[in-house]
């Protein structure tokens, strides 16, 4: 299996209410189908009805709600950029899960919730180099041994 993701669907309860809050984030979607596609770098971030989704990977929608165990991330390339996504969001209707806050790696960050409980970091950290196009290289994390 190839290590990589191509597309990251969120299941949400109103596609519209979701891609009415991504668009204002300023990501512009495409919806076809009652699905909205937003192109996110080298993948897509995906939004489908939930119950759709849960009948599409053959599970029960239990309904919970709370914390998933997972977190979407944007790295940022500044401080200053971390207070304005935050900011963009909470306008936008989410909910601030953790304000910005300096970082035990030296870095800067942030959550948010939003509409539909999914939890997204804003963070800012200075060992993680961004291309021009926002491409994260990770570093090698080993070269210090």
């Amino acid at each position: 299996m190839e290590q990589r993701i191509s597309l990251v669907t969120l299941g949400v309860a109103d596609v519209t209410r979701a891609k009415a809050f991504y668009e204002h984030l300023g990501w512009p979607g495409q919806e076809i189908e009652e699905t909205v596609f937003f192109q996110a770098g080298g993948l897509a971030l995906v939004l489908w009805s939930r119950d759709k989704l849960a009948a599409d990977a053959g599970i029960d929608d239990r309904g919970t709600d709370g914390f998933g165990g997972v977190t979407l991330a944007q790295n940022v390339r500044s401080r200053a950029e971390v207070d304005e996504l935050i900011a963009t969001a909470l306008q936008a209707g989410a909910e601030v899960t953790q304000p910005a806050r300096e970082t035990f790696y030296g870095g800067y960050a942030g959550c948010f919730a939003d509409p539909d409980g999914h939890v997204w970091e804003i963070a800012w950290n200075p060992g993680f180099a961004l291309g021009p196009d926002g491409t994260l290289t990770l570093p090698d994390f080993g070269a210090n041994d």
